[in-house]
């Protein structure tokens, strides 16, 4: 039976997303209504400034005083999208002390203090639901919390910010720089006047976070995720990448160890195979790669952000808040049952993509080989070319001398997998190498 008091919902936060969630949820009232088994209605919407014009919004429904309204007692669900980690995080802690149920977009503070917003809502006795925290309209958390809850997820690797991926897109289908691609996607609306969140990797990185405790049912902070932005990415590092029948793509990396004794997380840009499916993923868009013992791989893709789709997430979080209030009771919690701990980007096992600028002289390849085997680091391939005058330079990989025609060349080597320290160490050693005259670039190879 339809029950007749409606649920009512405290929204916070009415930019791109909040106020799409407000214009939904009031054209699509009766829809909601059906779905759920009761009335829905927006009781108030905190803003920090109530004379912007908010197109579709209740203007009497504006309020600048968040506190007041989370604490009337009659809010059934609060929705969160102002963001930050304060006052977000006093918001949603008065909301589960009034008895309010919360749905959050906010991806910062869910990878700063998730286990502690979770313990506040078992606490409680209320849900805490944040599918639109990451990739947007992808359903992608769920699926790790529920679908696969009986399954083992061994790694997740993805791309889960659009800004950058735009940005990599157009570097690598145009030949544009960084600096230029940039400019395309701040004129588009993908990158923010000041992007440094989405190209240092910060936004990835709290990405990375939730996704690595959800899969591998952990605690994992933000402050345990490897992070490396991609604004040193070149025009050369991609003609690179081509070479090898890659291309470059800023990833979120989750992995379980071999032995399954520990986790880790890391974002930054690597070289991954054109044949993978995270290869064509193309624009602003995200897809995420799963991959669980029994499932096997399973693929996520779809817009990862922008105002529609995220509050397409934040609806069915709300839709499944609602359900759960009217059956009295709470869907699935944290879930950090194996306590394992988060290793050091060190000892995570990769491959490394290096180009040399080094001498045009006799035995330049020897001793960089020499290097590499003193660190345990098996090489793959080499691939050199002349860089400062003309010439064919296969003088370098043959230990030929090339009679002074040229100053240096250029000496690309792909390693076989090695620890990351390893090659961080290999790297190092090589700077001091009298003939080695710099290290043009360094980027992992990853999705083998």
């Amino acid at each position: 039976m339809m029950r007749e008091r409606p649920l009512k919902v405290a929204l916070l936060g009415c930019g791109v997303v909040g106020s799409e969630v407000a214009r939904i949820m009031t054209t699509h009232a009766d829809d909601l209504t059906a779905r759920i088994g009761a009335p829905v209605e927006l009781a108030g919407i905190a803003v920090r400034r109530p004379g912007r014009v908010r197109a579709g919004v209740p203007q009497e429904l504006i309020t600048t005083d968040a506190t007041e309204l989370v604490k009337r007692g009659d809010i059934d669900v609060v929705v969160e999208v102002i963001g930050g980690v304060e006052p977000a995080r006093t918001l949603i802690t008065t909301a589960f002390e009034h008895g309010a149920g919360v749905v959050s977009a906010n991806k910062a503070l869910l990878a700063q203090d998730g286990a502690a917003l979770h313990a506040a809502a078992e606490a409680k006795g209320v849900d805490l639901y944040y599918e639109a925290a990451v990739a947007g309209a992808i359903p992608l958390i769920r699926p790790l919390r529920e679908s696969l809850a009986g399954d083992k997820v061994n790694r997740v690797l993805g791309i889960v910010n659009g800004t950058t991926n735009f940005i990599l897109d157009r570097m690598d289908s145009s030949g544009a720089g960084y600096s230029e691609a940039l400019d395309e996607a701040t004129a588009l609306g993908y990158a923010e006047a000041d992007p440094t969140a989405d190209v240092e990797g910060f936004d990835a990185a709290a990405k990375a976070a939730i996704l690595a405790g959800i899969a591998f049912h952990t605690r994992v902070r933000l402050d345990d995720v490897h992070r490396e932005g991609m604004t040193e990415v070149t025009a050369a590092d991609f003609a690179s990448a081509k070479q090898m029948g890659c291309t470059i793509k800023l990833l979120a990396i989750c992995e379980r160890a071999a032995d399954g004794k520990s986790v880790t997380a890391r974002v930054h840009p690597a070289m991954i195979p054109l044949s993978h499916p995270l290869a064509s993923v193309r624009e602003a868009y995200n897809a995420v790669f799963v991959e669980a013992e029994a499932a096997g791989r399973l693929m996520f893709y779809g817009p990862g952000a922008g105002g529609s789709p995220t509050a397409s997430a934040v609806l069915g979080d709300l839709v499944a808040v609602c359900r759960n209030k009217l059956a009295e009771s709470t869907g699935p919690g944290e879930s950090a049952y194996t306590r394992l701990p988060v290793s050091p980007m060190g000892e995570v096992v990769t491959r490394y993509h290096i180009s040399l600028d080094v001498a045009d002289k006799p035995g330049v390849l020897a001793q960089v080989a020499m290097v590499f085997a003193e660190h345990g680091v098996s090489i793959d391939t080499v691939r050199q070319q002349g860089k400062d005058s003309e010439g064919g330079g296969d003088e370098v990989a043959s230990g030929k001398g090339g009679g002074g025609r040229r100053a240096g060349a250029s000496l690309v080597v792909v390693t076989h997998r090695a620890t990351d320290a390893a090659l961080s160490a290999t790297v190092a050693a090589l700077r001091r190498l009298d003939t080695v005259r710099g290290v043009a670039s360094m980027m992992r190879v990853e999705g083998e």
